[in-house]
């Protein structure tokens, strides 16, 4: 029996509901990165620099990690079955209005309205498949849901590759609108009966504003700060200031609050606070690599984005591998090793990744992608049975929400911040470059005396030579510096004591 006295369901119908769940939660994950490998076409297209396309990626992950928070209130309100299918319908029209977009403020717009709906997905997308799975099973459903979490980030860049090189980029979006429509109505018919009673709630209207203001500040201080020259602009000195008030009064009023959007006490446990920091860095700096790894295959190595989406998916193939296995391991051996030996594969493989060329070609490129998959599950799976198991109980959903929070809004500050440094380390070893590639000027002295469309030739050749050189070594270095993260994460865990408790996977999420 499931916890509202609604037998659970059982055959082929728990499979179908199972799986328009999962393939929800997959469908706002998925969300996150599809565009990552696409930025460069919808920002051509609708007359937008490279730097100003990353808000395409940032503007949804933010949306999606400020509603997240409001999940369980809503769900108490109006019920979780019925907030959640409203959310899918909302994502599916967000998406269409996506691809109908002409401007990129138009597109930035349906971008948050599309977050906006998929927080509540990743959250109760969760908790409902816990609801409808029998008791004995919820590791099944948990293992579902951690998979499909895990696979998304992965095959967005293959399929919004894939279709902008066949098709148009508005069709990244207008693909999500028949499948909302069916997991809405599939959802709804199959899972109403799983309702809750519902509550009335009080909402914690001003800490909901106090973290959308330092959010919101934040992001656009770190999306516009590489082009506006950092803190020589008035208008980035300003968002810094209010991200930073928002932030301590954000903090003061969430911790004085009776019923706070944000529950900040679950914090004082010392094991959840250290797997929250680890989840930051780790997460963080895998999405970052997903984000820095199509921009330079496409700008620096000459992919189309099939391609690029093609080399990035072969990170996902031993994470399918290996995300059983971890949920095995983890519930045999101290996690805490297993995250440590995660983070630190992660963080070899991306010192490896480091040492890349202009020469290299496909297979030498993937191999180090495809070894990359074992790390992922190892730490992230055992992660969440360490945070949730160092909670009261009673603390679960909160620490649950929480958790998504954290991972969802590292993705976002991750792409604005490696966007920014692999830029302005491009622009720095771009100029040390020009000043070392004719140290004779016999060069500028050929080209001086050619004829003047030769000369211009000559000119723009050296120059792509070495722009090319200066993509390079920017990847390198941010690839070294993502990898020092990883190694920082690995042994940041060290933090955390062992879990007082084995986590009731049925309990996580409501």
């Amino acid at each position: 029996m499931t916890h509202n006295d609604q037998p659970a369901l059982h055959g082929a119908m728990l499979w179908v509901g199972a799986i328009v769940l999962a393939m929800a939660n997959f469908l706002a994950v998925l969300n996150m990165t599809i565009a990552n490998v696409t930025v460069p076409n919808m920002a051509g297209a609708l007359g937008a620099g490279s730097s100003q396309g990353t808000w395409i990626i940032t503007s949804y992950a933010v949306a999606e990690a400020i509603t997240v928070p409001l999940t369980g209130w809503l769900a108490a309100r109006f019920g979780g079955v019925r907030v959640f299918s409203l959310s899918v319908v909302v994502f599916g029209v967000a998406s269409l209005l996506c691809g109908l977009a002409t401007t990129l403020p138009m597109l930035l717009a349906f971008r948050v309205l599309q977050g906006m709906a998929g927080g509540p997905l990743l959250a109760l997308s969760q908790t409902l498949l816990l609801r409808i799975f029998p008791k004995e099973k919820a590791m099944q459903a948990m293992g579902l849901w951690a998979m499909t979490t895990l696979l998304a980030p992965v095959v967005g860049p293959v399929l919004g590759g894939w279709i902008c090189d066949n098709w148009s980029w508005p069709w990244v979006y207008f693909i999500n609108v028949p499948m909302a429509l069916v997991f809405a109505a599939v959802a709804w018919g199959l899972l109403k009966r799983y309702e809750d009673p519902l509550l009335r709630m009080p909402v914690d209207k001003i800490g909901f504003l106090l973290l959308v203001i330092w959010v919101a500040a934040l992001q656009i201080m770190l999306d516009e700060g590489k082009d506006l020259d950092w803190f020589s602009s008035d208008k980035i000195i300003l968002l810094a200031v209010v991200a930073v008030i928002g932030f301590f009064a954000f903090l003061i009023w969430e911790l004085t609050e009776k019923y706070p959007i944000v529950d900040l006490r679950v914090f004082r446990h010392r094991g959840f606070s250290a797997s929250m920091f680890v989840l930051a860095l780790a997460f963080g700096a895998f999405f970052g690599i997903n984000v820095l790894t199509p921009l330079w295959l496409q700008y620096n190595m000459g992919y189309t984005t099939t391609w690029a989406g093609l080399v990035v998916a072969w990170g996902g193939v031993l994470s399918v591998v290996f995300s059983p296995l971890a949920a095995n391991w983890a519930n045999r051996f101290d996690p805490r090793w297993l995250i440590f030996i995660g983070c630190f594969w992660l963080g070899a493989d991306t010192l490896w990744r480091s040492v890349a060329t202009t020469d290299m070609d496909y297979w030498m490129i993937v191999i180090p992608l495809f070894f990359m998959g074992v790390g992922m599950p190892m730490y992230y799976v055992p992660l969440t049975g360490l945070a949730m198991g160092s909670v009261n109980e009673e603390e679960t959903a909160s620490a649950a929400g929480l958790m998504n929070f954290v991972r969802t809004i590292s993705g976002a500050f991750a792409t604005s911040l490696v966007t920014t440094f692999w830029q302005d380390k491009s622009y720095t070893a771009h100029d040390q470059l020009s000043g070392i590639v004719d140290p004779t000027q016999t060069a500028s002295t050929l080209i001086s005396i050619a004829p003047a469309e030769v000369g211009q030739m000559g000119r723009e050749g050296i120059n792509m030579a070495v722009t090319g050189q200066s993509l390079m070594l920017a990847t390198n270095g941010l690839m070294i510096a993502i990898a020092i993260i990883f190694f920082i994460s690995a042994f940041a865990i060290a933090l955390a004591p062992k879990p007082a408790r084995t986590v009731d996977a049925a309990a996580i999420g409501h």
